[in-house]
């Protein structure tokens, strides 16, 4: 049974006066894996949302196959449901088609062939059964007890409660239920939040494993140079959002092509409309046709003088038409994209061979226990590690905001910065402007402007805070940071929801310039390429580090 694609057709949704998406389509073939990328506030989530039927287009229309899977934040389940309920609904599917194969067999068994209507019960029995195959009906219960072991939930009791479960297990129970299920098309948003590494691979894997539609919205680079075989960039671009073949690596070399084509075919038309300008304003008046006459040329003055007039008239009028039709057509200015821009992300501290922080025998209890760490001067130093293994309660307690048991020494007239994973304002009421202004100071404000370091468009710059999407108070909140760096910078994820571009830009900028900066992450495809130190938290009864080691 051929599975249908996921269709969608100029797609309008205005949301506070705002056209987030403008005029979007998109066709998802069974067997393509699609990734949704660009800025925060593009309309990636949106997008999803308008498929998946939750929100509906201002204009344009969605066709999408009946048996669709949708991960967003919320859980269709209260807080008193079990993990029992739950399993059962991703499992009611498969276990309808196999009680149905087996009422359609018994009917079939009992129906003489010669019946009238044998033929279209087999037909309907057949149906049936490419269904079960193709959610592999009779894999299902095993199947659930892999993606429960697979997503880190295996030890999770069924009778346990939801309100009873971490955010974390939450998200990962709902990405569960999905792939238990199998539906014919699946949208994922950010799935690889709250994801360890080998719960990442493994989703990598089913994902890839799965017959029909896939459409992911995410900042995870590596998840999605894995899995895709097509991105959209929402992003603003010449002729809309465009579509990349193959994963996040070809998209880098592909984005990078087109923003220069853009960039010289406008330079080119500015130029082109310059000249034109030039021609019908101006080149007529240059060449008089009642310019004082020469000797040898009074016979013939009147004749040529008509002339000069026809060519010039002719010239003008060509330049006109050309002109109007460039002006109608050419294509816009393509928008400043955010460059992140930072001079310095910390700054230097007085020469000295004292460590900036020395920790020796500290203890959180229940959630930190480390021997011995010291951070120099100019360190680089990541901290990796599953969920739960200390990586944020270690940023805390360098930055002197968590009491530890042990020894904590810090030096002397130490600026410290520290970019948490909860973002939050005293007064979202303000706007971005005046936050940043009343966070510096207006005279570190005027020298560093917010719009100078390539965190924030302009157009945001007058919106209250509380208005801004969850990626763009994280660039608000790292623009406080560096825009008077301290001598220790602390970043606890600082990749999550930021675009793909700004991700490696701010890994570009972390490896140059002075101070001391210090990063916790799980986001793969940065610690692939971290050049620095590194210490692995390992959870455990002891909660110690594993080696430190140097790249």
């Amino acid at each position: 049974m051929p599975q249908p694609a996921l269709l969608a057709h100029d797609l309008v949704r205005v949301l506070g006066g705002r056209r987030v998406l403008d005029g979007v389509s998109l066709v998802a073939a069974p067997g393509h894996r699609i990734g949704l990328i660009g800025e925060n506030g593009v309309g990636k989530s949106t997008l999803l949302r308008l498929l998946a039927g939750v929100d509906e287009p201002d204009a344009g229309r969605v066709t999408r196959p009946r048996d669709l899977g949708f991960l967003h934040q919320e859980m269709p389940f209260d807080a008193d449901s079990t993990l029992a309920a739950v399993l059962d609904e991703a499992l009611r599917e498969t276990r309808e088609d196999l009680a149905e194969l087996d009422r359609l067999g018994d009917e079939l068994a009992r129906l003489p062939e010669d019946d009238p209507g044998h033929r279209e019960l087999l037909d309907t029995y057949g149906r049936r059964l490419e269904q079960a195959q193709d959610r592999e009906s009779w894999d299902a219960d095993r199947r659930a007890a892999l993606v429960l072991d697979g997503l880190g939930l295996g030890a999770v009791g069924h009778g346990r409660s939801l309100g009873s479960l971490s955010g974390g297990q939450r998200g990962r129970l709902a990405l569960a239920a999905l792939l238990i299920r199998r539906p014919t098309a699946l949208l994922l948003d950010e799935p690889t939040n709250h994801l360890d590494d080998d719960a990442a691979t493994f989703l990598e894997g089913q994902v890839r494993s799965l017959p029909g539609t896939v459409v992911v919205a995410g900042h995870d680079r590596a998840f999605l140079d894995v899995v895709s075989t097509d991105l959209i960039d929402l992003d603003p671009a010449l002729d809309g959002p465009v579509r990349y073949g193959g994963n996040y690596s070809a998209y880098l070399s592909q984005k990078h092509a087109e923003r220069q084509r853009w960039e010289r075919r406008y330079a080119e038309e500015q130029e082109e409309l310059e000249e034109l300008r030039e021609s019908v304003g101006v080149t007529a008046h240059r060449v008089a046709p009642d310019r004082g006459r020469v000797d040898n040329e009074k016979m013939g003055y009147g004749h040529r003088a008509g002339r000069v007039q026809h060519s010039i008239s002719r010239r003008v009028r060509n330049a006109a038409r050309r002109l109007e039709e460039l002006e109608r057509i050419q294509v816009t200015e393509p928008p400043r994209p955010l460059r992140f821009a930072a001079a310095d992300l910390a700054s230097q501290a007085e020469e000295s061979m004292e460590p900036l922080v020395a920790l020796r025998d500290v203890r959180v209890p229940g959630r930190l226990a480390l021997d011995a760490l010291e951070v120099a001067a100019t360190d680089r130093l990541l901290i990796t590690g599953d969920n739960g293994a200390g990586k944020s309660t270690l940023l805390a307690v360098l930055a002197g905001r968590l009491p530890a048991e042990g020894e904590v020494h810090s030096r002397r007239h130490l600026t410290v910065g520290l970019l948490t994973q909860d973002t939050v304002f005293e007064r979202p009421e303000r706007t971005v402007r005046d936050t940043y202004e009343a966070a510096v100071g207006s005279a570190r404000a005027a020298k560093v402007p917010l719009g100078s370091l390539g965190l924030m468009h302009g157009d945001d710059l007058d919106r209250p805070v509380r208005e801004l999407s969850v990626g763009q108070r994280r660039r608000l909140a790292l623009a406080l940071l560096v825009a008077r760096p301290p001598h220790l910078l602390l970043l606890d994820e600082p990749t999550n929801h930021l675009s793909p571009r700004l991700c490696d830009e701010l890994e570009e900028a972390l490896g140059t310039g002075p101070g001391a900066i210090v990063v916790a992450s799980h986001d793969r495809w940065l610690r692939r390429r971290w050049q620095g130190r590194e210490i692995r938290l390992v959870p455990g009864p002891d909660r110690r580090t594993g080696d430190i080691k140097t790249r």
